[in-house]
């Protein structure tokens, strides 16, 4: 049989949704005690319109965990998140972490559930704000079951994933 790059394509892909998943929550020592499952999908909530994800609250500089294995595809600063991680984890899955005070990870490391890459911080439009991590996971093909239409943004919706639902024990 020949494989064609469509079929490789294929194989690539569907690896990827294969390959299992484990979660921890991102700040050591925290709990869900420590931030508000209702403030994922938040709206309104500042320049975005809808908070995509959930804030971790935390002394600054506390350690920043990985929350699932995966390859680091960008560490840098933007005006929104300052100090910025994203992480290309299972099933197609980008995490992308916040406000660091410092990062301690670089482009292409391999990471696994667990392992420091960063500190908590309030840098970007966290500054003068309690220091936390703004944790998001969103999924780079569609959820298209999460639209909804009565919710704000709901195409952008179907992108993201509720980080409560898979960092809090059933």
């Amino acid at each position: 049989m020949k494989i064609t790059p469509l079929i490789l394509l294929s194989i690539v892909i569907g690896g990827g949704f294969l390959i299992p998943a484990s979660h921890k929550i991102p700040v050591q020592g925290a709990s869900a005690a420590d931030w508000n499952p209702a403030s994922f999908w938040y709206h309104p909530w500042g320049r975005s319109g809808t908070h995509k994800g959930i804030d971790i609250f935390a002394k600054e500089g506390v350690p920043v965990l990985a929350a699932s294995s995966g390859v680091v595809v960008y560490t840098g600063f933007n005006d929104m998140g300052g100090n910025v991680i994203v992480i290309l984890g299972a099933k197609w899955r980008f995490y992308y972490y916040a406000h660091l005070q410092r990062i301690n990870a670089h482009s292409l490391q391999l990471v696994s559930t667990g392992d420091v890459i960063g500190n908590v911080g309030n840098t970007g439009n966290a500054q003068g704000k309690p220091p936390h991590l703004h944790f998001v996971i969103r999924s780079l093909f569609p959820l298209f079951w999460q639209y909804d239409e009565r919710k704000p943004q709901p195409w952008s919706r179907m992108f993201y994933i509720d980080p409560v639902t898979l960092l809090t024990p059933p």
